[in-house]
């Protein structure tokens, strides 16, 4: 297997990764990055490059916005490696991964984790049927090859991109049965105590008003403070069930999409053992890292959703910021200015997220089901049967894999970590930060054994 050393490898081409491998370019650093798509952009910019002007109409200037760091990555020779899965990260710089010819392996000096986010799992009565998605994985679709839903739809849950999602589909001609939002009045009044924060971001915030006020003006039905969700249907999604101002409703639809925010992809500095925190704001657990998002004494660093959910214009400064601080750490020198810049920039991007924090909060019916709810999907593993390790002593979810092979499934708790965390927590009594996530080892992603036998070099 070829091993080449790189001043940096950068792991994720989305905002924090392309930015980050501008940067070092820029400071004659060799830059390599691995994406596992086959395309720049990430899931934010994804297909950016050469989507059809129809579609960009579509997803809004914001996406269109990502052209221009797309184009700067190109231009700044930066190695980019697609179809690149990453199954095995050192705390030295070595690199495994597999790509279309077999294993492959890479070293190099620094290394930054830029893998993004994931969607928050959404345990609710129902939420495995056919016919039900995450509001994300549909947005997904609907860039990387413009499919739409052909029949109804309703979205359901909480957070920006549920707005963002149902202006994009009705642009695109999709037609939206309702949008069901879980965010109470209550939670409103609360977030005004950040309301600090939320004048200083007021762009986002007016953006964000302004998309709620487009779906209301299109008079899709929207149900504002909504609990107890679930979808109807037995052998796939026929709509969703909720209560809504004391009311018992129901809206019919062949597609559920739910969503109720995204959360760090922590898989790989998982794998590191690096230490981690509970982030108590953002309900998920963070790295734990110095200011340029350094990892504990190794020369690897984590920028972008993947270390804090911040926006895909924070995780572009973070990544730069990390290569800057790679840069002084071997005595060099960012021109006079810059990062001062980058840092003003930064918080002027992160000023509205403490806002978002509290007024998007999932409610915790929406996280912590009920017994008869699945929450391990690959091995259908419920909530109740969690809740009954722990009576029988589990202390944490590393051991519901010995009581119930909760988490083992091929997803490798992705899917299903953070909900047996805060289970378990709730059985004990606990903070989710005592109870701790399950230990991730290599490969960190399912790979085939006749990828060893297809490495040539």
């Amino acid at each position: 297997m070829a091993n080449n050393v790189n001043d940096l490898v950068v792991i994720g081409s989305g905002p924090a990764g392309m930015a980050a491998a501008v940067e070092a370019r820029a400071l004659g650093m060799t830059v390599s990055v691995l994406d596992e798509q086959p395309a720049i952009g990430g899931q934010i910019y994804r297909r950016v490059e050469d989507a059809p002007e129809a579609l960009q109409m579509i997803l809004g200037k914001d996406y269109g916005a990502g052209r221009v760091l797309a184009e700067e990555f190109r231009q700044s020779g930066a190695a980019h490696i697609p179809g690149a899965t990453v199954w095995n990260l050192t705390e030295d710089g070595v690199i495994d991964y597999v790509d279309a010819g077999g294993t492959r392996t890479i070293s190099a000096t620094n290394v930054l984790i830029a893998t993004g986010a994931m969607e928050r799992p959404f345990p609710i009565p129902g939420w495995t049927l056919p016919g039900v998605m995450g509001a994300g994985a549909a947005q997904i679709m609907l860039k990387s090859a413009g499919a739409q839903p052909a029949g109804s739809v309703v979205l359901a849950g909480c957070g920006p991109l549920l707005y963002l999602l149902a202006w994009q589909y009705l642009r695109a001609g999709v037609k939206l049965a309702g949008l069901v939002d879980t965010t109470r009045f209550s939670t409103y009044v609360t977030a005004l105590g950040k309301v600090h924060g939320a004048v200083t971001g007021r762009k986002d915030l007016v953006k964000g008003l302004g998309l709620i006020s487009r779906v209301r003006l299109a008079r899709v039905p929207i149900y504002s403070g909504a609990s107890d969700l679930e979808i109807l249907g037995e052998d796939h999604a026929e709509g969703i069930r909720f209560r809504h101002k004391s009311k018992s409703r129901e809206i019919s639809a062949g597609l559920v999409l739910l969503h109720q925010g995204v959360v760090p992809n922590t898989q790989l500095s998982w794998s590191l053992r690096a230490e981690h925190r509970w982030d108590a704001a953002q309900l998920c657990w963070t790295p734990v890292t110095d200011d340029a998002g350094r990892l504990g004494e190794t020369q690897i660093h984590v920028a972008g959703d993947s270390r804090r959910i911040v926006g895909a214009l924070a995780s572009a400064i973070q990544g730069r910021l990390s290569v800057l601080a790679m840069h002084e750490r071997k005595g060099g020198t960012a021109q006079p200015g810059h990062k001062a810049e980058l840092q003003r920039q930064l918080a002027r991007y992160t000023a509205l997220r403490p806002f978002l924090d509290v007024l998007y909060r999932p409610l915790d019916e929406h996280r912590i089901p009920a017994d008869h709810v699945t929450v391990c999907r690959c091995e259908e593993v419920t909530a109740g049967e969690v809740r009954s390790y722990v009576d029988l002593g589990c202390l944490g979810p590393n051991q519901t894999k010995s009581f119930g092979r909760c988490g083992m499934g091929p997803c490798q708790g992705r899917l299903c970590g953070l909900t047996v965390t805060e289970i378990i927590a709730a059985a004990r009594k606990v903070a989710p930060g005592e109870v701790g996530y399950y230990r991730i080892r290599p490969p960190i992603k399912p790979i085939h054994l006749g990828s060893f036998a297809q490495s040539t070099s």
